[in-house]
């Protein structure tokens, strides 16, 4: 398994899956979700919308449409409420789910944002450790899969920096 840490812009990669942080309605926001959409491409509106929504810690997977990636998983985080209601073992789930899904439809490259540390709040620090761990236990069970963890925000990538340099050091970063 390569694990990487880049600060690159999630649309423009060449992977098999991109994890789109969504909205329970799965209608694209702003930040990431809304690149993402605008990427696709308005079927990837239509195919979300068959879906009827998607619950917190849970997600979903459509076609990638106008992107390069074959597939967009798209998963929806925690809004940080404090932290004692659950928010930490729903973005853990948001990170299990996606991969599980990734596996079920043989992906071998996944591409992540940083889930719910935008505007849903989640403290940065705390999200980027979640999605270090999260991500290289993942990887840990398939070593044939790259998974990469796209952090555009620049304290988030920061903190990753700072944290987690051996990730960073293998791509150039």
């Amino acid at each position: 398994m390569a694990f990487y840490i880049v600060s690159e812009d999630i649309t423009q990669m060449e992977v098999d899956a991109v994890v789109n942080a969504a909205n329970s309605s799965l209608a694209g926001g702003g930040g990431v979700d809304g690149a993402i959409h605008r990427a696709a491409g308005p079927e990837l509106d239509k195919a979300c919308a068959e879906f009827g929504g998607c619950p917190t810690g849970d997600a979903v997977i459509t076609w990638g449409f106008q992107m390069d990636a074959i597939y967009i998983i798209h998963t929806v985080g925690p809004i940080w409420n404090g932290g004692g209601n659950g928010e930490e073992g729903l973005l853990r789930s948001c990170y299990r789910k996606s991969m599980e899904l990734a596996e079920t439809h043989g992906c071998r490259s996944v591409a992540f944002p940083l889930i719910s540390g935008g505007v849903y709040g989640y403290p940065k620090e705390a999200a980027v450790d979640i999605a270090v761990e999260e991500l290289t236990a993942a990887g840990a069970k398939n070593e044939r899969r790259d998974i990469y963890l796209t952090l555009t925000d620049r304290e988030a990538f920061g903190i990753a920096k700072n944290k987690y340099a051996q990730y960073l050091e293998e791509t150039g970063a």
